[in-house]
């Protein structure tokens, strides 16, 4: 009788094409657990988008030192992008503006600090042009003076004009300027926001895009930071 039930199974099995492979195949996969998983504070005020990306609709503003959950992440070119929770909503933001540690949340007094990175780094992906001050295409300095404007202050165009209009600073602030010199041509030559956790934004290379001062070529020109 045993015998009689197991060729009745293989035969139809067989008739249906089910293998062994097959259902090795059908089972459940197991899949790998972020290591990015938990709370985290926005580092400064941040906008949360519907997706992964500066060109995704703006959903909320979350302050700086709000609490929020890991959903997911997503990488878009070099940049990490995390899916958090928030007060029952979800949006997408960039994981550099988020932090483990727990931040104080906003005051009058650095309002406007927080203003500038949060419209920084929502200006990330943006082509560069040289000579461009619109968000059709920046240079570095066009990228800076267009922040700072739309921030409510108003700095020189060129990056000479900005260094010589700053201050020096030895311990750096999220908001402050920071100099680069030797790049295509000698002395000061480029210039970006610095946005804390030793990252700068600036619009370079091909792109407007996050840097870390770590980073071998950015940290051999480097000159200074300045405050407007």
């Amino acid at each position: 009788m045993k015998k009689v039930a197991l060729s009745l199974f293989v035969a139809g099995s067989l008739a249906f094409g089910i293998t062994a492979a097959d259902a090795e195949a059908s089972a459940p996969s197991t899949q790998t657990v972020s290591a990015h998983t938990g709370t985290y504070s926005t580092a400064y005020n941040v906008n949360l988008r519907s997706g992964a990306g500066t060109n995704y609709k703006i959903l909320s503003l979350a302050k700086k030192g709000t609490k929020v959950t890991y959903v997911n992440e997503k990488k878009v070119g070099k940049e990490v992008w995390y899916q958090v929770k928030v007060n029952g909503k979800t949006g997408w933001a960039l994981s550099t503006l988020l932090t483990k540690k727990s931040v104080a949340k906003s005051n009058n007094n650095v309002a406007l600090a927080d203003n500038i990175v949060t419209r920084a780094t929502a200006l990330t992906g943006i082509p560069y042009r040289f000579g461009g001050t619109t968000t059709k295409g920046f240079d570095c300095s066009g990228f800076v003076q267009y922040v700072y404007k739309k921030s409510g202050k108003s700095v020189a165009r060129d990056t000479l004009g900005q260094y010589a209009q700053s201050k020096k600073v030895s311990t750096p602030k999220p908001g402050d300027l920071v100099f680069f010199q030797n790049t295509y041509r000698k002395g000061i030559s480029h210039v970006g926001i610095y946005i804390g956790n030793n990252k700068f934004v600036h619009a370079g290379g091909k792109q407007s895009q996050v840097v870390s001062l770590n980073n071998s070529y950015w940290k051999s020109k480097f000159h200074s930071f300045k405050r407007l």
